[in-house]
Order: structure tokens, then sequence, then C-alpha cells
């Protein structure tokens, strides 16, 4: 089965980003045949960023997207990158650039799509 998954929300500030990515970690670990795609959108992709520093007891967003990474797909939309500044060698290792129209596709191929 293909899940793409739409993250839209910064990393910190509310539990939605952490939330997406806790339920693709059990998806992940539920069904080991999985297909998925994390796609960052938006300020979303200040997930990716790496460096990321969180205080002791808070989720570090950037480590909740290595299982992701380990299996499956996270995209980082071109545009919103350059709209925050971002740049290539900002994002984890793992992490791709890519452009709408890679996202679309995304969405058009899954059999399911979850967005948050």
């Amino acid at each position: 089965m293909g899940i793409t998954m739409v993250l839209n929300d910064a990393p910190y500030g509310n539990e939605r980003t952490c939330n997406a990515l806790r339920l693709a970690d059990t998806m992940l670990t539920l069904d080991e045949h999985l297909e998925l795609t994390v796609c960052l959108l938006g300020d979303a992709v200040w997930c990716a960023k790496q460096g990321q520093q969180t205080p002791d007891g808070y989720a570090n967003i950037g480590r909740m997207l290595r299982p992701v990474l380990r299996r499956g797909l996270v995209l980082v939309c071109e545009t919103c990158m350059a709209a925050r500044g971002l740049q290539i060698q900002d994002l984890i290792e793992g992490c791709r650039q890519a452009r709408l129209g890679e996202v679309g596709m995304m969405v058009l191929d899954a059999d399911k799509v979850l967005t948050f």
C-alpha cells in the first residue's frame, strides 16, 4: 500500500507535525511493506532542517524523520524552501528537494493521502 502524508505546519508550536510523524513511525512498524512518502510544504519545510536542537523532554522533529528516511521518502517543496531562505545543503541527509508537480504525482499515485 502507498500512503502519502502532506505536512504543512512548522515543526514546533503545535502538535500536528509531531503527531503526523508519530503516526508515520507507527504505520511503518505495523506494515513492513508500506510505501510511505512524507511531503513537507509551507512552514513544514523547517522539519527537514539539519541541526535542530530541542530542550530535554521535547520531541526533535528532525530525529522523528529518521524512520521515514530509512524506509520511505521525504520530499521538501522547492518553492517553500526558497521562500524561507533554505538551501539544499540545509536539509537533513536523505531529504530531497522536490517541485510541486512531483508532490502532486505522489498524491495522485497514492492509495491514501493524509494531510496535517
